[in-house]
Formats: structure tokens, sequence, C-alpha cells
């Protein structure tokens, strides 16, 4: 399919700068993560192209190590999130009754907490780790993914080409993937893109409060929370990782607007 989104585009640009940069840190990193000797919080020159931190630390190559993180947190949120959440959204809009009030009630308690809180919530019951702070996000991913399957999928079971295929005989696994899940994946997919972006400014968050990856692992919100003390004499300790997450949840949010674009004809004609 000829992409004709510019938003899309765009949105793919910046994740792909963001990806790019983790992948790299696989390969080469301008000096080894855990290197003190830069001098403690030196401006950007020759020997350190954006500076060093108040550990003496690179900071170029935090800021790519800190990439790693973000993106690893993204996909991973997605990866527990995006079966899971229509997996249950499906029981639910195909359940008798009292299984679907049980399960509304259960996604309802789920989503009046914060994103933030409910991952607080359950990476403090576990010991901090990047693998917690990753399953803790995509569970509040797969609750939000979760409601909005379960109304999409009560919405296309009331179409009158169900009630036909059912009246022919058609089985509901048929049903599912024949008729359901083909309706609904388009805006279960700008929903997921949306996600993954707020997936990485979920783990950034956690990592500002100190509940993230933990250290060597790099993250921009550690990153964030580390350069406060040192706002005034060391700026871009405190722009460049707030710049690049900020990079990555607007390319997210493109990307979730192009795929909206694509997949929805009215939009395409009136463009």
């Amino acid at each position: 399919m000829r992409v004709r989104s510019p938003a899309l585009a765009a949105g793919c640009a910046l994740v792909a700068v963001i990806v790019a940069m983790a992948l790299l840190t696989f390969f080469w990193t301008p000096y080894d993560p855990a290197d003190t000797t830069g001098g403690r919080l030196e401006p950007p020159g020759a020997g350190h192209l954006l500076g060093t931190d108040r550990l003496g630390r690179d900071l170029l190559t935090q800021l790519m190590l800190g990439a790693r993180v973000a993106v690893v947190a993204s996909l991973g949120a997605v990866a527990v999130g995006g079966p899971l959440g229509p997996a249950v959204g499906v029981l639910a809009g195909l359940a008798a009754r009292w299984l679907d009030d049980a399960l509304a009630v259960v996604l309802d308690i789920l989503l009046a907490f914060p994103t933030l809180l409910l991952a607080m919530l359950v990476v403090a019951a576990k010991q901090t780790s990047l693998a917690a702070a990753i399953t803790a996000i995509g569970l509040a991913v797969s609750a939000v993914v979760a409601r909005l399957t379960r109304v999409l999928v009560k919405r296309v079971l009331a179409q009158d080409y169900i009630t036909a295929a059912r009246t022919s005989g058609t089985s509901w696994p048929r049903i599912v993937t024949g008729h359901v899940l083909p309706n609904i994946w388009p805006t279960l997919a700008v929903n997921l893109a949306l996600q993954a972006g707020l997936a990485a400014l979920a783990e950034a968050s956690l990592s500002y409060l100190g509940l993230g990856a933990p250290p060597p692992n790099a993250s921009w919100g550690r990153m964030l929370k580390e350069a406060e003390a040192t706002v005034l004499t060391s700026p871009v300790a405190v722009l460049a990782p707030g710049a690049l997450l900020a990079m990555l949840v607007i390319g997210a949010n493109l990307i979730a607007q192009g795929i909206r674009e694509q997949a929805d004809p009215t939009l395409r004609r009136s463009r």
C-alpha cells in the first residue's frame, strides 16, 4: 500500500532515528558507559560532543543507551499489552452477560488507576528492574486496549452481516477471524501506536522516580533526575534526553495519525 500520509512518513522518520541510535549501541558507543575519566560537567567539545555528566560520563553515550532502554520498553509493553488486551476484549465481547459484566468491572477498576500509578504499584511489589517496569506498563496498556477492543467487538457483532453469518451456521472462531478482527484492527493499530509512545514516557517517569531500569542501565528519565541539580551549569544534560523523549512520543503519535489516515477511506478521499 502506497504511503500518502505525511504524518506517517514524518513519524516513521522520527522513530527511525531513535531506533537506529538504539541498535548502534549493540555494536559501538563513543565511550564505555562506565568510563568516568571525562571530568565532571565538561562542556561540549571535540572529546565529548555533548559534554559529560556530574559523574564524568560521556553524555552522548548515555543518551544512546537511554534510547535502547526506551525502545525496549516501548516494544516490550506493546508485546505484553498487544496480545493480552485484544484477547480479553474479544472474550468480553463474545462472553455471556455475567462474564462480560465481570470483565468490564475489572477493566474499569484497572482504568481507574492512572497508567503510571498502576505501573508504580506493580514495580513496588516486585524487585525494581527493567523487566518489572515493562511488565507493569504492559499490563496497564492491556487494560486500555482490552476496554477499546470490547467496545469495538460489540459494535461489529451488532451488524446485520454478523447475524446473517450466524444464521448460515458460521462458527464463532470463523466470525472472529473473518469478520471481527479485520474490522477492528485499524483502530487497534492506531491505539497501540499511541500506547507505544506512552510506554516510553511511562518508563522515563518510573526511572525518574527510581523505579525503572536500575544502574548501570542508562535511562532518559534517570538522566533528567540526575541533571536537576546542575541544570544551570550543564543545560544540555536536561535538554538532550528531554528532546529525544519528546521526539519518540511525537513520532509515535504521528505514526498513529498516519495509520488512521491510511485505514480510513474518508480521510484518504479528503486529502
